[in-house]
């Protein structure tokens, strides 16, 4: 014990005792767990491999857990003997496998146990996409309902939130159309594992929390779901504020954002062409915004694909009309949704409003409603600031199960009287 502690003390500043430190007690008092980690996770990737293949096998049969030296033979017959031997005498040495003298048989010890069952629910999220989230989930309904629930996974699953807030909000500040294309795609791969955090931590009782700091952190957790589970109706806004920004190219349909999808699928050379006679010089950058610049460059050099097996080519020059202004439709949704609000005389529920059709457009029906009350530049939308009408949302989830839509955060619609 000596000698391991000093090979800790060796990783520490001269003069400080390993034990003198809160942060390392959880750490030295479950040394003898950790040592069976130690066992299984040192050395080579193949060591580790086979060992987990034999401590798996030998854990999976839960009729008959001791297991004869000959059932392993036969069991492992794949399995070089001498290696099989190795790796049985390194398990019962870390006193993962323990050995009945009386019966000759081997099963699997406590610590054991606990640490395949650890990796087996690790394993059970390998396969799925942004699986961070749910797996940190099911750690927390696990402690909730023993009653034991960990600061460190309540903390674990805030940073994990915040950096998924911050990457969102990065996106919608950039006005990036390919930053909020991304994180429009991102939100919707962790979607599943936010209505999941958002279930547990709603199920969690003040009881199986050790403390209230950690109650006062699930709340904080319980808020930015609740935060970040709206962002759909914020890109949905977002996207729709930069499709009417587009620039028509005369009165055939084209926009800018294809054009510029056409010229990134040009080669250098022939881009250096068109632009031969046509740039005199090279203005400086500075006007430029740091953010916007970083996204292009990300998309130039890291997420550019180009699709070998399609050719873009612009239709041949026409003879087209001049024009100054085009004349854009509202969308067919907007009145609609203007003339619904317009009648409203009691209090309605916000998904009676916004659930109809499929999930696009009640995504874009609850992106328009924020705006009840304000002022807007866009003469479309501003009939929305005459509205006589309050938002009220309230902390919980209103289920619906049809139009495409599981579940929308509950909240209300009240006319209000205003006087002239």
């Amino acid at each position: 014990m000596a000698g391991e502690e000093q090979t800790l003390a060796d990783f520490l500043a001269p003069g400080v005792v390993p034990q003198d430190l809160p942060e390392l007690f959880p750490l030295l008092a479950a040394r003898k767990l950790l040592s069976a980690f130690t066992a299984l996770f040192h050395g080579g990737e193949e060591a580790v491999m086979a060992r987990l293949l034999v401590l798996r096998e030998i854990g999976a049969r839960g009729e008959a857990p001791q297991w004869t030296p000959a059932e392993l033979e036969a069991r492992f017959a794949y399995v070089d003997q001498v290696k099989l031997d190795t790796i049985l005498r390194r398990l019962k040495e870390h006193e993962l496998l323990v050995w009945d003298a009386d019966r000759r048989t081997y099963q699997l010890s406590s610590a054991g146990r606990m640490a395949l069952t650890a990796i087996e629910h690790l394993l059970g999220f390998s396969g799925e996409e942004d699986a961070e989230l749910g797996f940190i989930a099911s750690q927390i309904a696990a402690g909730n309902a023993v009653g034991r629930v960990s600061p460190e996974v309540l903390r674990h699953l805030l940073a994990r939130l915040t950096e998924l807030e911050g990457e969102f909000s990065q996106a919608v500040q950039s006005g990036s159309e390919f930053q909020l294309h991304n994180a429009q795609n991102k939100l919707q791969s962790v979607w599943q594992w936010m209505e999941k955090g958002l279930e547990v931590i709603g199920n969690l009782s003040a009881d199986g929390l050790p403390d209230t700091a950690s109650w006062r952190l699930a709340q904080t957790i319980h808020d930015r779901l609740s935060r970040m589970s709206r962002m759909t109706g914020v890109f949905q806004r977002e996207l729709s504020a930069i499709a009417r920004q587009r620039v028509h190219l005369s009165q055939g349909g084209l926009t800018s954002s294809e054009l510029a999808a056409w010229l990134r699928g040009l080669n250098i050379d022939t881009l250096a062409g068109y632009a031969a006679d046509s740039v005199a010089a090279v203005p400086e950058t500075a006007f430029v915004l740091p953010d916007v610049m970083l996204d292009v460059a990300e998309y130039e050099l890291c997420e550019r694909v180009r699709a070998a097996a399609k050719s873009s080519a612009l239709p041949p020059p026409a003879a087209a009309q001049d024009t100054s202004e085009l004349t854009q439709q509202m969308p067919a949704e907007l009145p609609r949704l203007l003339a619904q609000l317009a009648s409203i005389d009691t209090p309605m529920p916000v998904a009676d409003v916004v659930v109809g059709g499929d999930y696009r457009s009640a995504a874009y029906r609850l992106s328009l409603l924020p705006l009840i009350g304000e002022r807007a530049l866009d003469p479309e939308l501003a009939a929305f600031a005459e509205l006589a009408l309050k938002l009220e949302w309230r902390d919980e989830m209103h289920p619906v199960g049809h139009g495409g839509i599981a579940a929308i955060n509950a909240g209300n619609l009240i006319p209000e009287i205003r006087h002239g």
